[in-house]
């Protein structure tokens, strides 16, 4: 979600809540003060050397043109290839998978092409703020079910409660951001189970899929009945530390990906075509890179919770994701976003305020998510300002 409302007089009403989001916001606040930005969620290194490498072979060997609509064959291969080694799925790289501009795109085709004007759409709060605007620009309506803190539990009910006739899909993250929550098995099979009683489609958004500190990862897909009414989504973007070549991915059964294409191909059309290349390659590196890529983010989520809690928030450590979320109210703020404002400039860090991923604004108005995928000595030295967090009340 945005951080005020539209003032645009040209805007559609469907859109007026939304206006610069809220990583732009903070991470301007950041270039302004100088302050170390752990708000927005992209690393400050690039990922594996030699993958940058193949992209720059890729465009001196003349890719640079349209790649085909699906995505280039060497690339469906190895998402293909990657969904049977890490989760025993199968996918013919021809009729069920789709690259697309990141998973955002992923997303926001998914509904423009699901959605009828009217139709609901259930996810989980907090959110992530692109979800409200894909939504809006489908022309669907959102509905929220809360996660709690601390351990971020949610009612089945109240989820059930929530489905009626006009309800067309459930849209679930899981490794979740902002919250670090990974879904457990019980989770998912009743989540499972409403779908398939009540015939709606799951969009799967699963780009921390290779994050994950506690617990594991199961994609939705693979629960009885739900391959043919699921659209698992992830990227390239948060796995090899590239988040600005937004290659993305679609895994479905052949109707679901077309109607996903459909929408899709009005969007981009293509993209990326030397980073496809790429990708291609980086998605069959050994476990030993996905094991490192963990085990390097376990200690700097280490480090961040560990220093927030000896600055006197009380932090919720996130089981995936790199995000940590805390809470300000021991310290005596009420308010996560005047906390966000005023913190680069009192001690040099910026936050998030988790409050415009939240429908019912009460529940998140203390909470503020960092990022930690940083360099250490960056959140060393982020933790070591925000020791002076106590001047702020």
């Amino acid at each position: 979600m945005n951080v005020e409302h539209s003032g645009d007089p040209y805007i559609k009403d469907s859109m007026r809540e939304f206006g610069e989001t809220i990583f732009a916001e903070m991470s301007a606040l950041a270039v302004k003060t100088g302050a170390i930005n752990l708000g927005q969620g992209f690393p400050d290194t690039d990922g594996p050397q030699e993958i940058a490498e193949l992209a720059i072979t890729a465009i001196r060997d003349g890719h640079n043109q349209y790649p085909p609509g699906l995505g280039i064959k060497k690339l469906r291969d190895a998402i293909s290839h990657h969904q049977m080694r890490f989760y025993g799925l199968e996918f013919d790289p021809e009729t069920e998978v789709l690259v697309t501009a990141g998973a955002t795109e992923a997303i926001a085709a998914s509904l423009l092409a699901l959605c009828e004007q009217g139709d609901e759409i259930i996810t989980f709060e907090p959110y992530y703020d692109s979800y409200a605007a894909s939504i809006a620009l489908a022309g669907g309506v959102r509905r929220v079910v809360t996660l709690n803190t601390p351990e971020y539990t949610f009612s089945i009910d109240d989820l059930e409660e929530l489905i009626n006739v006009k309800t067309r899909a459930i849209l679930l993250n899981s490794p979740h951001n902002p919250t670090g929550k990974v879904f457990t098995h019980n989770e998912l099979s009743q989540i499972a189970n409403l779908c398939i009683e009540h015939d709606l489609v799951a969009i799967c958004d699963e780009v921390y899929e290779h994050l994950v500190f506690e617990g594991q990862h199961i994609p939705l897909i693979q629960y009885p009945g739900m391959r043919d009414r699921t659209i698992q989504i992830s990227s390239a973007g948060k796995t090899f530390s590239f988040t600005g070549w937004k290659i993305g991915w679609v895994c479905a059964q052949p109707a679901l990906l077309d109607t996903v294409r459909t929408a899709k191909q009005f969007l981009t059309y293509v993209n990326g075509a030397p980073f496809q290349h790429a990708i291609a390659e980086a998605l069959n590196l050994s476990d030993h890179y996905f094991e490192n890529f963990l085990e390097d983010m376990r200690v700097k989520r280490d480090c961040l919770s560990q220093g927030l809690e000896k600055a006197g928030l009380t932090t919720f450590t996130p089981q995936g994701t790199y995000f940590v979320t805390a809470d300000i109210e021991k310290l005596g703020y009420e308010d996560g976003k005047q906390f966000c404002l005023d913190l680069p400039v009192q001690c040099g860090v910026v936050a998030v305020p988790n409050v415009v991923f939240y429908d019912n604004k009460d529940l998140g108005s203390t909470l503020i998510r960092f990022a930690f995928c940083k360099k250490l000595d960056v959140l060393e030295e982020a933790v070591e300002r925000l020791q002076t967090i106590e001047s702020l009340t």
